[in-house]
């Protein structure tokens, strides 16, 4: 069994295989409260260049992850189960890098 820690994960891109596309480095990681298990990858989203002020999230459920490698981390998610958080918003557990 490979171990990784959360620092490593901050610094691996995480590529979307549905479409190609880069979504980011992991900013969050959400996890139980009760067992500490990752229950999901937090990816800050790009909102533009006119945006400041305002910071979205990307939430990707651990169960969409189809491999973590050494330089990245390839996710199978489709726009429709892409969930985005607003900074701030919602009572979530996160873990910052």
């Amino acid at each position: 069994m490979n171990i990784i820690d959360t620092a490593t994960l901050g610094e691996k891109n995480v590529i979307n295989l549905c479409d190609g596309k880069c979504l980011g480095f992991v900013c969050d990681v959400q996890f139980t409260k009760e067992e500490g298990k990752i229950v999901a990858l937090i990816v800050p989203k790009d909102t533009g260049i006119f945006s400041f002020g305002k910071c979205e999230k990307i939430i990707i459920p651990w169960d969409k992850i189809e491999c973590i490698g050494e330089d990245a981390i390839l996710v199978k998610i489709s726009p429709s189960e892409c969930c985005c958080q607003e900074n701030g918003k919602g009572k979530r557990r996160f873990m910052r890098f």
